[in-house]
Order: C-alpha cells, then sequence, then structure tokens
C-alpha cells in the first residue's frame, strides 16, 4: 500500500482539512469506521453475544502488536488508558521505605503521579532538570542514586517531541537492577520500538494518538523476569488461570500480562485498534517511521527557512519523533488563525505544537509554512 492509497482512507483529507494533531487525538481512518459501524449491526440485529470472534480478534490484535514492539505475544495485556497503565507498576512493586524513582520535570503528569502517589508510604520521587525542553539519556543516567528502584520515561517527550535513547537507559538500569518503566504514547505509532532491545520492564501506551485508535484503550507490555517481582495490586475474575470454573474460588493468578486484565475489556476500541494496526501493516511499520521522520526533517528545514525554529531546530535525526514545536509571539492568536485555515495542531504551554503522521505530505508542510508566514 502507499501513501496515496492510505490518504484515501482518511475521510477528513476531502474537506480541505490539514491535521497536525496526531500527538493530540488520531483520526478515524475508513476501515476503522466500517468495522465498528458493522460491528454495531451485527450486535443490534444478530450476534448480540459473539464472545469467541472477539477473543480471536483480541489475540490478532495482540499478535499485530507483538511484531511492532518485538515481543511476545503474552507479554501485552489491555488496560483503558495510559495512567492506569503506569498505577499497575507503581501499586504492584514491593516498595520499602527510602526507595527512589527518578523521573523528569517535563513529563506529561501521567507519568507522574502514579509515582508521586507512593511518597505516602515513604517512596521519595526525584525530578531531572530539563535544559531547554530536552532532558538526555545521559542526564537521566547521571541522575540515578543508590537507592533508585525505578527510572520512568517517555519515550518521546509530549511537548518537545525529544526522542530519548531507550536502549542507553534500559542498559544501564538493567546493569544495575534497576527497574525501568516506559510511556509510550508519544512514540508508538510513529516511531519503531525494541521492548527487548531497550530492555524495558514496563511499558505502558494509549492508542487514541499515533496509533489511530479510540479513546479508553491502551496496552502495556510486562517483562517475563520483572512480571515475577510483582504483586498485582488488583486482581479480577479474568485474571486467574481457570476464570470460567465460576464458582471455583482459586486465586491461581495467570503468569501471562494477562493476569492484569481483570475483567470487562473494551471490545469496541479494541475492534478498532485492529483495524489500524493493520493499515499500520500494510504500509510497512519501518515505512511509517521512515515517512513520519522526512515529514519532521522537512518541517523544521521550511520553519528555519522563515525564521522559526522549532525546539529541536539543533538535534539530529535520532532525537526526531514526529513532533514539531514552535515558539512565537502571541501563539493563541496564531492558532486560531490557523483553525480558521482548517490547520488543526495544538496549543500547549505557550507553544504551537505540530505532529503530521506518515499519510502526511511535504505539500501540506508547504502550506502549513505559508500560512505561518502570512499571519
Amino acid at each position: 500500500m502507499n501513501k496515496s492509497e492510505v490518504r484515501n482512507k482518511f475521510p477528513y483529507l476531502v474537506n480541505g482539512i490539514i491535521y497536525f494533531n496526531h500527538a493530540a487525538t488520531g483520526p478515524f481512518s475508513s476501515p476503522v469506521v466500517n468495522r465498528l459501524t458493522n460491528l454495531l449491526i451485527e450486535k443490534s440485529e444478530k450476534n448480540i453475544d459473539d464472545f469467541d470472534s472477539f477473543i480471536t480478534v483480541a489475540e490478532e490484535t495482540k499478535i499485530l502488536l507483538a511484531e511492532l514492539i518485538n515481543c511476545n505475544v503474552d507479554r501485552i495485556a489491555f488496560v483503558d488508558n495510559t495512567t492506569n497503565g503506569l498505577n499497575i507498576p507503581a501499586q504492584s512493586i514491593d516498595w520499602k521505605k527510602g526507595d527512589r524513582i527518578l523521573l523528569n520535570d517535563i513529563e506529561f503528569p501521567a507519568n507522574v503521579y502514579p509515582f508521586l502517589n507512593l511518597k505516602r508510604i515513604g517512596v521519595e520521587v526525584d525530578f531531572v532538570k530539563s535544559e531547554n525542553g530536552i532532558v538526555t539519556a545521559d542526564q537521566i543516567i547521571n541522575s540515578i542514586k543508590p537507592e533508585t528502584k525505578l527510572v520512568s520515561v517517555s519515550f518521546v517527550q509530549f511537548l518537545s517531541g525529544y526522542k530519548v535513547d531507550l536502549e542507553k537507559i534500559g542498559n544501564y538500569c538493567r546493569a544495575n537492577s534497576i527497574i525501568f518503566s516506559v510511556d509510550g504514547i508519544q512514540g508508538i505509532g510513529a516511531m519503531r520500538v525494541d521492548v527487548k532491545k531497550c530492555k524495558i520492564d514496563f511499558l505502558s501506551c494509549g492508542t487514541q494518538k499515533w496509533l489511530l485508535g479510540m479513546q479508553g484503550l491502551a496496552f502495556i507490555y510486562v517483562d517475563e523476569e520483572f512480571q515475577k517481582k510483582m504483586i498485582p495490586a488488583n486482581v479480577g475474575w479474568l485474571s486467574v488461570e481457570n476464570a470460567w470454573n465460576l464458582l471455583d474460588y482459586k486465586l491461581d493468578l495467570k503468569t501471562s500480562a494477562n493476569v492484569f486484565q481483570g475483567g470487562t475489556l473494551n471490545a469496541f476500541g479494541i475492534y478498532a485498534f485492529n483495524s489500524s494496526l493493520t493499515l499500520f501493516k500494510d504500509f510497512g511499520f519501518d515505512n511509517v517511521e521512515s515517512e513520519v521522520l522526512s515529514n519532521t526533517k522537512y518541517f523544521i528545514t521550511k520553519l528555519k527557512s522563515i525564521g522559526l525554529y522549532c525546539v529541536l531546530s539543533n538535534c539530529n535525526e535520532e532525537e526526531l519523533a514526529g513532533i514539531v514545536t514552535i515558539k512565537v509571539k502571541d501563539p493563541e492568536k496564531i492558532f486560531d488563525e490557523l483553525e480558521k485555515k482548517k490547520i488543526f495542531g495544538s496549543l500547549r504551554e505557550g507553544f504551537i505544537r505540530f505532529a503530521p503522521h506518515f499519510y502526511n505530505t511535504h505539500h501540506e508542510i508547504d502550506k502549513v509554512v505559508e500560512e505561518l508566514q502570512k499571519i
């Protein structure tokens, strides 16, 4: 499938909209819309309780995910959002008073509050100080203390778009018996990540942004050895091995990541996610990353040509993902003017953040830059 064929699957494009806001919410493609429409009809007219078909689709979706992040299928579980995914390690680790957690001062709150909540039991939280919107792997490693038990970081920073070197952090953490947790929501779907190569112990990622899925669905990855050290804080009827022996109350917990799927899952979200991941697969996961990087580099270059510099103007390709953020005078006015022209980004912390995806084009970027030059 080429880019032109993919673009034909996004209905909003026929309305003259330039949507560069995938770091906030991704649009639905026609395969997602058709899948959900058919499912609604099916569940309203015929196969109302078709649980077996759903289980098959859920498993197929995990197979696609496992290929995307390079892990075994049994290491993936579905949850409802990134935050609650990160609450799983926060609440399932055997913390001791005086243990320390290392974060940084430009994390999205989803990767902060689950860990700050542990201060009530005597866990200390340290923050790496950012420099010009960036926190590097070296800064994180150099801030680790002897008592640091867990490091948690975003794969891609939500405001600047800086992509941290996960492999470098992961290697250090594994060599020093430190738990390595990752918030993947601003990277996965735009960039590839190899959880084994990066030695990630735990990862949480919502599906509604770069992965072009629905709100209310996320997935987690849990390293097998790390899971053996966890004590699941929340379990449900589907957390046990023989869940359908309904009146045989044995707390025989599953050893797969499915132990964290305690009850009913977001079926509609999983059907939608399956269609979205299939689209990515058909285009090629590596090709998605290549196109995102091409758009990012082109966008930065075009902005420089009109005297606008993004936060990551001086970064190398390995530090870029899909986000291009600019600091301008009167950002609210410029943001409003762009929306009048059907150009959509995000207004965040006094910055304007753009996030074009793989199916967006250099021509669209040219039009955005032209409008910025006029304002």
